[in-house]
């Protein structure tokens, strides 16, 4: 039986498989999934195996997976492709009879009323349907989200969207959620249920401004735009419209409350609080302040 990690190479992917490692799972018994071998070589360094596989191409799929597997299915980031890929994925799982798939889906599951979730819960629907023992990992939003946007906000003095002010986030960082998804492929009693994933605390982006003024000791405000506006940035940063349509949906959400919710269960599968956002700024200016100094 082997834990298999697809989209390995990616942000949360790789830091699954550094958990993994970490928890004192042997890299033999660990399986990388990814598309291109370059990237994949640190892992194959590590003594992790590596598979080729595409989920655009589902006969690379076939060979991903054995019969009593541990699989976990990182949502794809092609927004709009997704169903068509996460298929792919879940049939090839099926019909390999893995004893576990565990899926990142999106916090709320099917109550989660935006368009962004619109993907994650057909995928929810085809694992449920398919008969397989799975694990919804239902994680709400990374800190990183607008820690990777540090660069921006400083150089205009502003953190900018269209979330009403009062809207509250209970984020945590991907390493959180990584330690989590660790947790249900290694761990007994996490079949056939559903997690919802979300740091301990709710913050505002006011707050979240004040948070990166305290860090780099520059004034940074939030700054709320209209929906309209918002949008425009997006397409004028060269996004596509649909796309961009989507992540302003997301800053009504907030608004909505929908992104707020703490019930606790990422804290109790990583056996620690969540990660508080101010550490993920603080984290974020010392790598910038490093990156210019070096």
């Amino acid at each position: 039986m082997s834990i298999v990690v697809t989209g390995a190479t990616g942000s949360l992917g790789r830091l699954v498989v550094d958990e993994l490692l970490r928890g004192g799972v042997p890299a033999g018994r660990i399986v990388a999934l990814a598309r291109d071998e370059r990237k994949a070589a640190p892992l194959a360094a590590l003594g992790v195996e590596v598979r080729l596989a595409d989920y655009d191409r589902p006969e690379t799929l076939e060979a991903a997976f054995g019969a009593g597997d541990r699989v976990l299915l990182i949502s794809g980031s092609e927004i709009g492709r997704r169903v068509p890929q996460h298929t792919a994925v879940v049939e090839a799982a099926t019909r390999a009879g893995v004893a576990q798939l565990a899926y990142t889906s999106v916090l709320g599951g099917p109550e989660a009323d935006f368009e962004l979730a619109r993907e994650h819960q057909v995928t929810e629907k085809l694992i449920l349907e398919s008969g397989l023992p799975y694990t919804l990992l239902r994680n709400g939003w990374y800190s990183e989200v607008y820690t990777e946007q540090l660069a921006t906000a400083l150089e205009h003095g502003a953190v900018t969207g269209s979330a009403p002010r009062e809207g509250r986030i209970a984020s945590a960082p991907r390493a959180d959620y990584a330690a989590a998804a660790a947790a249900v492929l290694t761990g007994e009693g996490h079949l056939n249920t559903a997690y919802e994933l979300s740091g301990d605390t709710a913050w505002s982006l006011p707050e979240y401004a004040a948070l990166v003024s305290e860090a780099t000791g520059r004034e940074i405000a939030y700054r709320e735009i209209p929906a309209e506006a918002h949008l425009a940035i997006f397409t004028g940063a060269g996004l596509p419209e649909e796309l961009a349509a989507i992540l302003v949906d997301v800053d009504r959400a907030i608004g909505r409350g929908l992104l707020a919710a703490t019930p606790g269960d990422l804290a109790r599968l990583i056996g620690r609080p969540t990660t508080p956002v101010a550490a993920t700024v603080a984290d974020a200016v010392a790598d910038a302040v490093a990156a210019l100094k070096g």
